[in-house]
C-alpha cells in the first residue's frame, strides 16, 4: 500500500474514532465485572468513564451523563438518587458565579480593568508583562480563565505588532548595545538619524554599515521574539493561578467543597467547613505567592536581565499608542459598568462575611439547625445573580428622564442581562460535569470502590504526611497536563479522602492538595483552556512551553505544600482529625480488626442492655448478634494469610 493510501485509511480512522473507541471503552474493562461485586461495578463504570475522558471520545459532559443510566443499571444505587447529585448547592453556587461573571463581560468592565492596571505599569517590558499578568489572575478569580486570557490576547498582539515594525535603523550605532530585552538608547536616537543622512552620499560607508544593521535588525527580531513568548505565556499561566485564589474560580476547587461536604454528610450533621471565605484565605496567598514567582521565572527566561536598563522612547511611545487605542475604544465608563460594578462589590463582600470564623457573620441574622445555616455561598450567589435580570443597564429612558425627539420618543428600559443571551454565553457543560463528579463519588463510596483503592494506597504510609503529600501533589500536576482538570479531580476526591482516613490524616489534607494540584497546568497546550488559546497565536512553539511550565510545576507543588502545612493547616485544623474519621482510621482496611471491633461494641451494648429491665431479652438478642460477629471473625481469619492476628490496643472487656 503506498504513503498516500495508507494517510488516506488513518485520516477516515481518525474521522470515525467516535463510532470504535466508544465500543473498546465500554468492551476493554468488562473482565474488571467477574467477581460480581459492588466495587468491581463501579470500578468499571469509573474505568469507561476514564477511557472516555482522556480519549474525548465523546464530549466530556455527555461522558459525566453516563452515570444516570450505568449506576442504576449495574445496581450500584437508584435512578433518583445519582439525579440528585447533579443538582446541590455547589453546583448552585457555580452557576450563581457564572452569571455575574456574564455580566461583567456583558459591560465590558472586565476589559476597562485591564486596561486601567496597564495604563498604571507602564512600559518597560518587565512591568508591562505584570500589568499584564495581574488584570487576567484578578479576572479570572471571578469569570472563567478561557474569557479573561481571550480578552487579553489581542493586547498582546497589538503590542507585539507595533513592537515588530519600528524602524530598526533608529537604533544607536555608537552606544546602544543589543541584548535580549529592550535597549538603553535613548541618547543615541538623534545619532542615529544624522549617521544615516551623512552615509548617503558615502555608498562605502554605506556597504561597511550593511552587516551591522543586519546583525542588530536580526537580533532586534529575537527580542521582540522571545518578549512576545513571555507575554504570551504570563497570560496564560495567570489565568491558570488566579482560579486557584476563590471557591468559584476553577471548578475542581467546587468539586472539592461538594465531595467534601458529601463526605461530612455522610458521617454527621455538619459541613465541611470549607467556605468561599475560608478559601479565599487560604487560596489567596497560594496564588500571589506562585504568581510572583512566575513573574520572576518567565523575566529570567525571556526577558533576560534588560528590566535593569532603561527602555527605548520608541518603544515606550509603541506600547503607549497600543493602550491608549484601546482605552478609546472603550470610551467613558457607563451607567451598567457602575451598575455591574457595585453589584459585583456586594457579592464579594457577601461571600467574604458570611461565616467569619470567631465573629460569626451575617449568618447569625437568619435560622439554622443541627446541620448549619439555612444561607450558604449559593444563597448570595443567586441573589445577586437574580438582581442582574431587572437592574438597568442604562438610565431608564421613561418620566423626565425620557428626552424625546422625533427619531425615538418612546419610553424604554434595557436589564443589565436577559435570559436569552446569558443561556447561550454559560458553559452549562462545565454544570453537568460537576454534577457527574458528584454522582461518581456518591457510588464509588456507597459501592466500597474508594476505600478499597485507598487502602491498597497504604503502602504510602510509611512516609511522612507531608512527603506523601508532596509525591501526590507532583504526580496529579504531571497527570492533568494531559487530562481535563475537573475529571482529574472528579476521580481523585474520594480515593484521597479514603487515602487520608486509612493513614489516620485529615481527609481535607490530600483533598485540598489535589484539588489545587489540578490547577497548576503549564506545560502543555491541551492541558487548560489558556494554554491552547496562547499557543494559538503562534508566538509560542510546544518546547518553549514545555521547558518554561515545568520549572512552574514544580515551583507551584512546593509552594502548594509549604501553604497546605503552614497557613492551610491552621484555617482548617488540619493537624486534628475529626472523631467521625478517627474510629475507621485503625479498622477500614484489615478485615480481622474490623470485625474484633464490631465484637467490642456489640459486646458492650449487650452488656449495658443487661442491666436494664429487659435484661434477658436484650440480651438474648444481643448475644445472637455477637454469634454472628464471631462467626464473622472465624471466617475472615480462615481467609487470611497470616496466622495470628492480635487484638487492637483499645480493646478491653467490660468490667463484671
Amino acid at each position: 500500500m503506498s504513503r498516500r493510501n495508507c494517510l488516506r485509511v488513518l485520516k477516515n480512522l481518525l474521522a470515525i474514532r467516535t463510532l470504535f473507541l466508544v465500543p473498546i471503552a465500554f468492551l476493554a474493562p468488562l473482565k474488571i465485572l467477574e467477581d460480581g461485586e459492588p466495587e468491581s461495578r463501579c470500578a468499571y463504570v469509573l474505568v469507561v468513564m476514564a477511557i472516555l475522558w482522556l480519549t474525548e471520545a465523546l464530549p466530556i459532559p455527555v461522558t459525566a451523563l453516563m452515570p444516570v443510566f450505568l449506576m442504576p443499571m449495574l445496581g450500584l444505587l437508584p435512578g433518583p438518587t445519582i439525579c440528585a447529585a447533579y443538582v446541590n448547592d455547589t453546583s448552585m453556587l457555580f452557576l450563581g458565579g457564572l452569571i455575574v461573571a456574564v455580566a461583567v463581560e456583558e459591560v465590558n468592565l472586565h476589559k476597562r480593568i485591564a486596561i486601567g492596571i496597564l495604563s498604571l505599569v507602564g512600559s518597560q517590558p518587565n512591568l508591562l508583562m505584570l500589568g499584564l499578568m495581574l488584570p487576567t489572575w484578578f479576572l479570572s478569580m471571578w469569570i472563567s480563565n478561557t474569557a479573561a486570557t481571550s480578552m487579553m490576547v489581542p493586547i498582546i498582539t497589538a503590542v507585539a505588532s507595533q513592537m515588530s515594525e519600528l524602524e530598526p535603523n533608529k537604533i544607536s550605532q555608537n552606544g546602544g548595545v543589543r541584548n535580549n530585552g529592550f535597549d538603553d538608547v535613548e541618547d543615541s536616537v538623534s545619532n542615529a538619524d544624522t549617521d544615516v543622512s551623512m552615509t548617503n552620499g558615502n555608498a562605502g560607508m554605506e556597504q561597511e554599515d550593511e552587516p551591522k544593521d543586519e546583525k542588530e535588525k536580526k537580533q532586534r527580531e529575537e527580542s521582540i521574539k522571545k518578549m512576545s513568548k513571555g507575554f504570551a505565556l504570563c497570560v496564560a499561566y495567570a489565568a491558570n493561578i488566579g482560579g486557584v485564589a476563590t471557591l468559584t474560580g476553577t471548578p475542581p476547587n467546587l468539586i472539592l467543597q461538594g465531595q467534601a461536604n458529601e463526605l461530612y454528610s455522610r458521617l454527621s450533621e455538619a459541613d465541611s467547613g470549607i467556605t468561599f471565605a475560608k478559601w479565599m484565605g487560604f487560596g489567596l496567598p497560594l496564588s500571589i505567592i506562585v504568581l510572583l514567582l512566575s513573574w520572576i521565572w518567565l523575566q529570567i527566561m525571556f526577558l533576560g536581565f534588560s528590566c535593569f536598563k532603561k527602555q527605548n522612547p520608541k518603544e515606550r511611545k509603541a506600547i503607549k499608542l497600543v493602550i491608549e487605542g484601546e482605552k478609546k475604544k472603550l470610551g467613558g465608563i457607563t451607567f451598567g459598568e457602575i451598575v455591574v460594578m457595585l453589584v459585583f462589590g456586594t457579592l464579594a463582600l457577601l461571600w467574604i462575611f458570611r461565616d467569619i470564623p470567631g465573629f460569626g457573620g451575617w449568618k447569625v441574622l437568619f435560622r439554622e439547625n443541627s446541620k448549619g445555616p439555612f444561607v450558604k455561598d449559593s444563597t448570595s450567589a443567586m441573589l445577586v445573580a437574580v438582581s442582574l435580570f431587572f437592574l438597568p443597564a442604562k438610565l431608564p429612558r421613561v418620566f423626565c428622564w425620557n428626552k424625546y425627539d422625533e427619531s425615538s420618543n418612546k419610553p424604554k428600559y434595557r436589564p443589565i442581562l436577559t435570559w436569552k443571551n446569558t443561556v447561550l454565553r454559560i458553559p452549562w457543560g462545565v454544570i453537568i460535569l460537576l454534577g457527574g463528579g458528584f454522582a461518581l463519588a456518591s457510588a464509588t463510596s456507597a459501592s466500597g470502590l474508594s476505600k478499597k483503592v485507598g487502602c491498597s494506597l497504604r503502602i504510602l504510609d510509611s512516609f511522612e504526611p507531608w512527603v506523601m503529600n508532596l509525591i501526590l501533589s507532583l504526580v496529579i500536576a504531571g497527570a492533568t497536563e494531559i487530562t481535563s482538570n475537573s475529571a482529574t479531580a472528579t476521580i481523585l476526591m474520594p480515593i484521597m479522602a479514603e487515602l487520608a482516613i486509612n493513614t489516620g490524616s485529615h481527609p481535607l489534607y490530600l483533598m485540598i492538595t489535589a484539588a489545587v494540584a489540578c490547577s497548576f497546568a503549564f506545560m502543555l497546550p491541551v492541558a487548560t483552556p489558556p494554554n491552547a488559546i496562547v499557543f494559538s497565536t503562534g508566538y509560542i512553539k510546544i518546547p518553549d512551553m514545555a521547558l518554561a511550565g515545568l520549572v512552574m510545576n514544580v515551583l507551584a507543588v512546593l509552594v502548594l505544600n509549604l501553604g497546605i502545612n503552614t497557613w492551610g493547616s491552621a484555617l482548617f485544623d488540619l493537624d486534628t482529625v475529626p472523631s467521625i474519621f478517627g474510629n475507621s482510621t485503625s479498622s477500614t482496611c484489615d478485615p480481622v480488626t474490623a470485625t474484633v471491633a464490631a465484637f467490642q461494641a456489640n459486646f458492650t451494648t449487650a452488656y449495658a442492655q443487661s442491666t436494664t429491665s429487659q435484661a434477658l431479652s436484650s440480651f438474648t438478642t444481643s448475644s445472637t448478634v455477637i454469634a454472628q460477629t464471631l462467626v464473622n471473625i472465624t471466617s475472615e481469619a480462615i481467609g487470611m494469610t497470616t496466622t495470628t492476628q492480635s487484638l487492637p490496643s483499645g480493646f478491653v472487656m467490660p468490667a463484671g
